[in-house]
């Protein structure tokens, strides 16, 4: 039975007086409170709106950045700022957030730590103290007495991802209402599926300049349901366990050298039209945008433009629609990652495995004890090698051999790769699109 005065409650709260700025500590969904710190694939896991790694940082609005003279640059180039709260400073980089309200500022908790292991200690700053104790409970939002103050030193923040809109996003990201998806559930792609020429805009599949593929046995394909899709990374994870991809830390990160062969591009909503003399103002997101995730990997062309390119044929078509690597023919040339219209291509720029640089960002390739949790279905690259999604070929060779051992055809569904099972809002369907009673072809009818 609730005993509290909710009267006197509110009067309390009502007496006390809000100051200029308000601070929200919250946790982030990467390393939590703290104690997943030290594990290395969550401090290299991208935050889900920030797309910052290996870095604690406080969120500002764009407004209140605008009033400190804080600017964050195309690189990730940001200032110093001084928060105080409950008599307890701290000095973080500034990052400014589009859609934040004015007013508020925003830390995550469970950076800082000392004893935590060789990852996760000197990383950021322990903000648990700035936090007050009211009625027997925690309060993790500071209505008063908190001041920000711009300090006169830079700092680069590593992310993932800097540009936060899309110029003709149309052909990126497909949308529409729920009225008209019920109209013509076929009308916002109408438009994005045509190709330009100069008379005319056609139909893509008009047009080629090579032969297409025939599938007689299995046909692998994969979509993804960006309405379900809530960006928060898990598959990200899964396909860096699975498929042993390693992890760069921030420096090689602020070089544009991770390696995730998953990425999820995070994308605002702009107030700016598509007209020729808006193309500017399309780089500014709107003051309370709309945001969409869409994961992206290897699309596994039917006529990939990374195959045609590569001059040792390091990578080919396979005859079930998989766009393959042989890395030991890989001579990383790159041209196959310049071509791709994805980027989704990553290229080892080092050893990382028994290599002491990456010892602190890489411990599972480079301890004795970290080797044993690596995949031994999967090849640990080397340097100079080109790799990317491979539609987890090693779950689909297990799949195959699986039911060959039992003397059987394989189940439908039977294969299920790392990203899919991870997905916990069922957002990634993957499957054998020849077989009429695969989850994939029932949904793409």
């Amino acid at each position: 039975v609730f005993k509290g005065d909710v009267k006197s409650a509110a009067q309390n709260i009502g007496k006390t007086q809000g100051g200029e700025f308000e601070l929200v500590i919250y946790q982030n969904g990467t390393v939590g409170t703290g104690y997943l710190a030290n594990n290395p694939l969550l401090q290299e896991l991208p935050d889900p709106i920030t797309k910052a790694v290996w870095d604690q940082y406080v969120t500002i609005s764009p407004a209140d950045a605008a009033k400190l003279g804080i600017d964050n640059d195309a690189e990730g180039n940001t200032q110093l700022i001084s928060v105080t709260a409950n008599s307890k400073t701290v000095v973080l980089p500034a990052l400014v957030q589009p859609g934040q309200m004015s007013g508020t500022l925003g830390i995550a908790v469970g950076y800082g730590r000392t004893k935590a292991g060789v990852v996760a200690d000197g990383i950021g700053k322990n903000v648990y103290h700035m936090a007050s104790f009211s009625n027997g409970s925690i309060q993790y939002n500071i209505t008063s007495g908190v001041a920000a103050e711009k300090q006169n030193a830079d700092f680069q923040i590593a992310q993932t991802q800097l540009h936060q809109t899309y110029m003709g996003r149309m052909n990126v990201v497909q949308e529409t209402s729920l009225k008209e998806y019920h109209a013509n559930p076929f009308a916002f792609k109408e438009e994005a599926q045509k190709i330009s020429k100069w008379d005319d805009k056609v139909e893509p599949s008009t047009l080629s300049m090579w032969k297409g593929h025939e599938y007689k046995d299995h046909h692998w394909a994969m979509a993804i349901d960006l309405n379900a899709c809530t960006g928060c990374g898990a598959c990200v994870v899964s396909c860096n366990v699975e498929n042993n991809v390693a992890l760069v830390g921030k420096e090689e990160v602020i070089n544009r050298r991770e390696m995730h062969w998953l990425r999820i591009d995070r994308y605002y909503s702009s107030p700016a039209g598509t007209a020729e003399d808006d193309y500017k103002n399309l780089e500014k997101t709107a003051e309370n945008p709309e945001v969409v995730f869409q994961p992206m990997m290897c699309q596994h062309c039917n006529n990939a433009p990374c195959e045609t390119v590569c001059p040792v044929a390091a990578t080919t078509h396979s005859s079930e629609g998989l766009n393959q690597m042989a890395y030991n023919r890989c001579i990383g040339t790159r041209y196959c990652a310049n071509n791709c219209p994805y980027k989704v291509r990553r290229f080892n720029w080092f050893k990382y495995h028994t290599n002491e640089k990456f010892l602190r960002s890489n411990p599972s390739m480079n301890t004795d004890l970290g080797r044993m949790v690596l995949n031994p279905d999967v090849t640990v690259r080397s340097r100079g090698v080109m790799e990317k999604c491979s539609f987890c070929v090693q779950r689909i060779q297990e799949g195959k051999l699986t039911a060959k051992r039992e003397v059987r055809a394989m189940k439908e569904d039977e294969v299920v790769t790392a990203c899919q099972a991870a997905c916990t809002t069922g957002a990634i369907v993957f499957g054998d699109i020849n077989r009429e009673d695969s989850a994939i072809s029932k949904l793409l009818g």
